[in-house]
């Protein structure tokens, strides 16, 4: 059975623009777990999937020019607080299963199954 997890979005219900998204909101403050960052467009992608503390780690991913590439296509990101001992083995699932164009390095360990923030 999957693991259940509250995939945030922005004001609205709407999904997150990356290159928006104020972090220093004090929702981020502490905050550990999953992210996942994709690109809109005809052909919609998985640019980038990992784990950390999410301020940190996405503020990092707004500098990088690897993710930078697909700003034309409109960059996306979505967020969820996973216990530390289980974010290894959920990035690991979320990685094999959206095929991140970004990042070729996961945790080599048991996946953890997880529903998709695109299920309803």
């Amino acid at each position: 059975m999957a693991l259940n997890l509250l995939w945030n979005k922005c004001d609205g219900g709407k999904w997150c623009k990356l290159l928006e998204l104020n972090l220093e909101d004090q929702h981020f403050d502490d905050m550990k777990g999953v992210y996942i960052i994709w690109h809109a467009g005809e052909n919609s992608a998985t640019v980038r999937v990992g784990q950390g503390f999410i301020r940190e780690r996405l503020a990092a991913h707004k500098e990088e020019p690897e993710i930078l590439e697909y700003r034309p296509y409109t960059l996306y990101v979505t967020w969820a607080q996973v216990a530390t001992n289980q974010c290894d083995g959920v990035e690991c699932y979320l990685a094999g299963k959206l095929n991140p164009k970004v990042g070729s390095r996961f945790p080599d360990t048991e996946p953890i199954e997880v529903n998709s923030p695109w299920q309803e």
